[in-house]
């Protein structure tokens, strides 16, 4: 019961550390990144459409992305959907590829970007403190039930402590390292 209450908050914890770094990788840096615009939704023939679907996405440069749909007469559509973004940046289309160029961020925008990157980082640390409340509110259930000894409890309540310390950490060094590239000139 305790090791199956383990797995399910190694499991939970694990799944919000993941949400922060899909978040991250979407964050706009100095330089150019495909994870920028990947899940960038379309309207592709009255459909919502992930732009990775539609298009190869490339890093032709260290400030510059290419995009070139699969179908031209979604050309459009995507050029639409990056300038009603908030991605912040111009499509020039030229009729058969859209090109981003990726501008250096100013320092103001860099600590403000700092800023959303730390309180992502503190809604992961919040969620997983969440998990670990649950589950030990799930043991002291089952203790109260006579499922579990007092001794199991306290020592199910230890492990739950040393997964959530461990998954703090690494949320705490995905948030550092986002926060590094962003502050990188």
């Amino acid at each position: 019961m305790i090791k199956d209450t383990v797995k399910e908050a190694d499991t939970r914890m694990k799944a919000a550390v993941q949400a922060l770094e899909d978040f991250l990788s979407t964050v706009r840096t100095g330089r150019a990144s495909s994870a920028l615009i990947e899940r960038l939704q379309v309207d592709y023939y009255g459909a919502p459409t992930p732009l990775v679907q539609l298009a190869s996405i490339s890093v032709p440069e260290a400030r510059a992305l290419l995009i070139r749909p699969y179908d031209e007469s979604v050309l459009k559509s995507i050029e639409k959907a990056i300038l009603a973004s908030d991605v912040g940046l111009t499509p020039n289309n030229d009729g058969k590829v859209i090109r981003l160029n990726v501008p250096p961020l100013t320092e103001e925008r860099r600590r403000d970007i700092v800023k959303m990157v730390n309180s992502r980082v503190e809604e992961a640390r919040v969620s997983i403190r969440n998990v670990r409340r649950d589950l030990i509110k799930s043991l002291r259930e089952f203790e109260n039930e006579k499922l579990i000894s007092e001794d199991e409890l306290k020592r199910g309540e230890d492990e739950l402590q040393k997964i959530t310390d461990k998954m703090i950490e690494q949320v705490d060094a995905v948030g550092e390292r986002k926060e590094t590239e962003v502050m990188e000139v």
